[in-house]
């Protein structure tokens, strides 16, 4: 299982860091999906349900009420949002 390393950062503070295996988040023009050694990609970001899948399998989820931008590149990813998100990723 090959994974890739995630950061996602709100103005306030760090929401996620960690490797995961797959990230589906709502791009501008819609939803895309990122596995290791995609290609390099960026996006901006609109408000929208962003899923991880950890080294587990398990799905992590929350519901971003956020704007922003996301890049991959080398197996690294950003996702850097406008506005907090309430709670945290579950």
């Amino acid at each position: 299982m090959a994974l890739f390393h995630l950061t996602i950062l709100s103005s306030q503070r760090k929401i996620f860091e960690g490797d995961i295996q797959s990230l589906v988040a709502p791009g501008e023009i819609g939803y895309f999906g990122v596995l290791a050694n995609h290609a390099p990609f960026i996006s901006g970001l609109i408000p929208g349900m962003i899923s991880l899948h950890d080294p587990s399998g398990n799905i992590k989820t929350f519901d971003s009420k956020s704007n922003g931008f996301f890049e991959v590149f080398r197996n690294k990813a950003i996702m850097l949002l406008d506005k907090d998100i309430s709670g945290e990723v579950h």
